[in-house]
């Protein structure tokens, strides 16, 4: 499988890095796996509405320019779809057994994902109704993307 993850914005936090790298590493044994990150947009901490819709959007430029036409997108939104570790395994042994051997999932940034992204998106997966980081989110998709692996493979991963 060639897995992608489309992140906004640039990676400062060494504790965070370093968690990344070691699931990365981790992943490699079961996906080719691409980190890609796309610049963020300066945002003053007073924004209107239209200046946040044009910084997602401008964003939203840059997710959508880094994915293949061919690629299953899940984006992660707080209004997606809750599921169970159990539940994200089924749902990517359905993809390959459906042939679809390209996925990406895609981060937002601090304002979230544009419209444009959200249409592109074949599946909206959420973490928690809870406001989490991106930047930390990264670290938690990747130990999630990890564990489905073992429990697809049967390998054995603590509860």
């Amino acid at each position: 499988m060639n897995l992608t993850i489309i992140s906004v914005g640039k990676l400062k936090e060494k504790y965070l890095r370093q968690g990344i790298e070691e699931y990365a590493k981790r992943l490699r044994a079961y996906a080719n796996l691409n980190l890609v990150e796309v610049a963020d947009e300066k945002a003053p901490e007073s924004l209107s509405p239209a200046q946040m819709e044009e910084i997602k959007n401008k964003e939203g430029d840059r997710i959508l320019a880094k994915m293949a036409k061919d690629t299953y997108v899940i984006t992660l939104e707080i209004k997606g779809k809750q599921l169970s570790s159990e539940q994200l395994a089924n749902q990517f042994d359905q993809l390959a057994t459906h042939g679809k051997s390209k996925v990406a999932f895609v981060i937002g940034g601090s304002l979230g994902l544009s419209e444009a992204v959200m249409k592109r998106s074949d599946f909206a997966l959420s973490f928690s109704k809870m406001t989490l980081p991106h930047q930390l989110m990264r670290l938690v998709l990747l130990e999630q993307v990890y564990r489905e692996f073992r429990i697809n493979r049967g390998e054995p991963y603590h509860k």
